[in-house]
């Protein structure tokens, strides 16, 4: 049984790393550090959970600024605040939209019952701007349960955030799918005990998503098919609701194999 679809965020639902960068590059001019990301670097930098962890290990491991440590600590809690402004300035002037097949996707799950949830290392007000502009202002009424940083602290790859999801929506792993886009995001929804699908981009290419059910370039929509990198697409040339039941039914098969098994030998 599918009960719920849980989605990451950036990368996931829309296509926002190229826009983080930016964002990024735009508050490092702002407070005069000689630092600008290339796309090569900002896709390793990535492997760092978290847009304040990442400015805080790129200062400290490059000393781009002579502070004591706990100076700087306190300088990337600044400049990522002035970065999350300038994201959410550039998402207000339309600079996103969804990831192919998104939009096919949750429609369907609204439809047929199956719940929707975001456990993203995001902030709040990040998940309101993406989601009122790329979906209109109704978004935030579609998903059961949002989770993001202010509320779990610990970052991917560490499985809390997916477990405080499912905890939240009353829900067991083995009912429920996430959709990620990263390498981090893919361990933390497997520790949680969640099946994943992974909708790769740009700065994700390489990752490694060992584990994985289903790793494509998108989500893929009639007339729109998705390309498959790694895993088993059972058939289908997009995700939907009855690919990801599919992927569930399997797992139930297999529990009831093993069980049988199991009492055959007694």
């Amino acid at each position: 049984m599918l009960n719920a679809i849980i989605f990451d965020m950036d990368g996931t639902l829309a296509d926002t790393e190229e826009i983080h960068r930016q964002a990024f590059n735009a508050a490092f001019a702002e407070f005069h550090i000689d630092c600008e990301w290339s796309p090569e670097e900002y896709k390793q930098l990535l492997s760092v959970s978290g847009g304040k962890e990442r400015i805080r290990a790129y200062l400290l491991n490059h000393q781009l600024v002579d502070l004591p440590r706990r100076e700087i600590i306190k300088l990337a809690s600044t400049i990522h605040k002035r970065k999350s402004e300038i994201y959410r300035e550039k998402l207000v002037q339309g600079h996103v939209q969804l990831r192919p097949g998104v939009a096919k996707l949750i429609n369907a799950a609204t439809a047929e019952g199956v719940r929707l949830g975001i456990a993203t290392s995001s902030s709040a007000r990040n998940v309101e701007a993406l989601l009122t502009n790329a979906m209109g202002p109704e978004a935030l009424e579609l998903f059961d349960c949002i989770v993001t940083c202010e509320i779990v602290t610990d970052k991917k790859p560490s499985p809390s955030v997916y477990q405080f999801t499912l905890a939240e929506m009353g829900l067991s792993p083995s009912h429920c799918i996430a959709i990620e886009d990263t390498q981090n995001g893919n361990r933390a929804a497997l520790g949680a005990g969640l099946k994943t699908i992974i909708t790769t981009h740009a700065f994700t290419l390489d990752d490694d998503f060992s584990g994985a059910e289903l790793v494509v370039d998108q989500l893929g929509e009639p007339g729109n098919p998705f390309q498959v990198i790694a895993g088993n697409a059972r058939g289908y040339h997009y995700v939907s609701i009855d690919l990801l039941r599919d992927i569930l039914a399997e797992e139930d098969e297999q529990e009831a194999w093993t069980g049988n098994e199991a009492m055959a030998a007694k």
